[in-house]
């Protein structure tokens, strides 16, 4: 990734399994409400997102099962890393994801974390869930690109 001091983005955590398991129709930015010893251990790259996800709630957007390691300095400020956390969204983006959600069966999940300008932000999916022959069909055109790629880079 590119130098943090330009103000390029630098990724902390990306989840890997939600663009095998969904469809990714559309992505927002979040920002985060985090702790001052969450964010420490967030620049230090002790976050997992595997099996989180989003729940909106009473017009407001919050994170389910991503864990944050404690920061080992926190001593007493360290907080539950299981804790559910706001995610900070203009109210039309959680109006518009919330009726998404709602109505036509989408899902909203977690796709990467990464810091930008010294701040933790969140791209946030709506996603529509893939079924077992999907999943197999990307598999599939995975494998044959990357054989095109060998054999081109075998005939070089």
């Amino acid at each position: 990734m590119a130098n943090q001091k330009s103000g390029d983005i630098k990724v902390v955590a990306d989840n890997r399994k939600a663009r095998h398991d969904y469809f990714i129709e559309d992505t927002y930015e979040a920002g985060m409400s985090l702790t001052g010893t969450e964010i420490k251990s967030v620049r230090e790259g002790r976050i997992q997102l595997k099996d989180s996800y989003i729940s909106i709630r009473n017009g407001e957007a919050w994170i389910k099962g991503m864990h944050i390691s404690p920061y080992k300095y926190g001593n007493i400020f360290n907080v539950d890393p299981e804790r559910d956390r706001k995610l900070l969204l203009h109210s039309y983006e959680i109006r518009k994801m919330f009726d998404k959600v709602r109505l036509k069966g989408y899902t909203l999940v977690p796709l990467r974390i990464y810091l930008r300008h010294g701040k933790a932000k969140m791209e946030v999916a709506l996603a529509k869930g893939k079924n077992l022959v999907d999943k197999r069909e990307t598999q599939k055109l995975r494998d044959a690109k990357r054989e095109m790629e060998k054999a081109l880079k075998l005939t070089r």
